[in-house]
């Protein structure tokens, strides 16, 4: 029981002491702010660098000393000043006696700065301006003094030979970059296409400064060569950082390939080249042709990397070999040449009749299209003037008769003026014992013929005026045809009477039915009578 009471009077203690010091730690830096100095300061080798200090605002707080407390980033602190208003100011031994001094003469508390003279790398740490205040305690302000140092740059690119082998090659040094003696450390990157890695190092260097180093490796191949790399190196002493632009410098033995075989030589065939191609690092130094029987053609030129076949014959007919050596090794590439038979070039004459025959086919075919364009337009016309108003060539027109041109001889007949040629006029015939002499107009009493009328008393009936709605418009054209020609027919008419024989003692209805029968349809549309006498 009473060691746990003791360990529980132990850890209050420890609770006790903790918050006593975060309380302290609290209360100086509140202090602190009133001791007012430059956070961070800095400076070249060689140059004179000046820490300032000052007391905020007094007040009620009485000022006794001020002291300068040098920290290095590794090492004990060193007193470099020192002021007191009643015994002055004081330099204690240190690396920086001789060097360092205040500012102001005599110094003052209010004002107490120092200067820095001839820095020097290892002077890099921090400054602590210290007040020693009554009754408040020692109050202090912290100064970080940065060393720089402008490093030295540099890159170079690393030869390397190609490897050979695909599986198990390791990655070589193909480029190395460097900044020395810099203050502090620089940064280095790469930038390339290559599928490559870096690795990089840093070393102490003298007077407190530090090297950089970095290198790009990679398993080197023929296609990496000539590719670019680039080294970026970033300090702080720089406004931007430096670039370094470099070729990867790959070896390897001359790759060759033959050009200019287009798979045609054929007999006779002149002026034919075959150029070897290589690439190579370093450069090839020498190019040699051969074939593969050993014996280069009579007809065959060589001039450098080119092989010229003036003209190709059967000698043509062989394998050629191209080979390129540099310094470490040789590379070559073949063609085999297979010559041909001559090529039969096509006659002229064949070609000219065939261009005979197209345009005559062509003008057949012109012509064919301007005929049918023609005659449909001559059919067109024809059945214009034949018939200029067909809304009004009716029913009852084509009945009873429609002729454009007036009567002729008095006698009322439409076209073909004494009633023959026209199948729109009436038809005359000779009628026995009639009143009148002479030929009879039977259209004032009758249907006309052609169109079958029977009606009783020469009216038509409705179903000849059906029928004859069934005419189409061939029938139409026919019509009109006869009536434009029908002066061509006039004379054969004209004044020339028509006597149709009948029977005897003719009864009602076997006149129109002879008549029927009797009629005969011409090609040109007329109507003639197979027994009339035409005298």
């Amino acid at each position: 029981m009473a060691r746990k009471d003791a360990r529980n009077k132990h850890d209050f203690t420890n609770i006790i002491g903790l918050f006593s010091v975060v309380t302290l730690l609290t209360f100086q830096g509140a202090l602190s702010q009133q001791v007012k100095v430059e956070p961070e300061v800095m400076s070249y080798p060689s140059q004179a660098v000046n820490l300032r200090c000052a007391f905020a605002d007094a007040g009620g707080i009485q000022l006794t000393q001020v002291s300068w407390i040098y920290e290095p980033k590794e090492g004990e602190r060193l007193n470099i000043a020192v002021f007191h208003p009643k015994f002055g100011a004081s330099y204690p031994t240190s690396p920086l006696k001789g060097r360092v001094r205040f500012t102001t003469e005599p110094p003052s508390l209010s004002n107490p700065s120092i200067q820095i003279s001839d820095v020097k790398m290892t002077d890099e740490g921090k400054y602590i301006c210290e007040y020693a205040t009554y009754p408040s305690g020692n109050e202090q302000g912290v100064t970080s003094l940065i060393m720089l140092a402008k490093p030295r740059n540099s890159a170079s690119g690393v030869t390397v030979i190609a490897s050979t082998v695909a599986a198990g090659a390791k990655p070589v040094v193909v480029a190395r970059c460097e900044s020395a003696d810099g203050r502090p450390a620089a940064q280095i990157t790469w930038v390339t296409a290559v599928n490559g890695n870096a690795t990089s190092a840093s070393t102490a260097g003298a007077d407190n400064t530090v090297t950089v180093s970095s290198q790009y490796m990679l398993v080197p191949t023929a296609a990496d060569n000539g590719k670019d790399i680039s080294c970026l190196v970033s300090h702080r002493t720089q406004a931007k950082p430096e670039s370094f632009l470099m070729k990867l410098a790959i070896e390897y033995p001359p790759q060759v390939t033959i050009v200019g075989y287009d798979d045609n030589w054929y007999m006779g065939r002149t002026n034919v080249a075959l150029t070897c191609q290589a690439t190579a690092n370093p450069i090839p130094t020498t190019i040699t042709w051969k074939t593969m029987t050993g014996q280069m053609p009579d007809t065959v030129q060589v001039k450098e990397n080119v092989l010229t076949v003036l003209k190709v014959d059967e000698q043509a007919n062989t394998t050629f070999v191209c080979e390129v050596k540099n310094r470490l090794g040789t590379g070559k590439d073949q063609v085999t040449v297979m010559v041909r038979e001559p090529s039969v070039v096509p006659s002229n004459a064949g070609v000219v009749a065939g261009a005979v025959i197209g345009s005559l086919l062509a003008l057949l075919l012109v012509a064919a299209l301007i005929a049918v364009l023609v005659t449909r337009s001559r059919r067109q016309q024809q059945g214009y003037r034949g018939n200029p108003n067909h809304s009004s060539y009716d029913i009852k027109s084509r009945i009873f008769g429609g002729g454009k041109k007036g009567s002729k001889n008095g006698t009322g007949a439409g076209a073909g003026g004494n009633g023959v040629g026209g199948n729109n006029s009436p038809i005359y015939v000779y009628k026995e014992g009639s009143a009148h002499d002479g030929l009879t107009d039977k259209a004032n009493h009758h249907v006309p013929l052609h169109l079958g009328g029977r009606g009783e008393g020469g009216v038509a009936t409705a179903q000849d005026i059906l029928l004859s709605g069934e005419l189409d418009e061939a029938e139409r054209r026919k019509f009109d045809q006869l009536e434009d020609d029908e002066e061509s027919y006039d004379h054969f008419g004209r004044g020339v009477p028509i006597l149709q024989l009948r029977p005897p003692h003719d009864q009602d209805g076997i006149m129109g039915g002879y008549l029927d029968d009797d009629m005969e349809s011409q090609r040109d549309g007329s109507v003639i009578s197979r027994t009339a006498v035409y005298v």
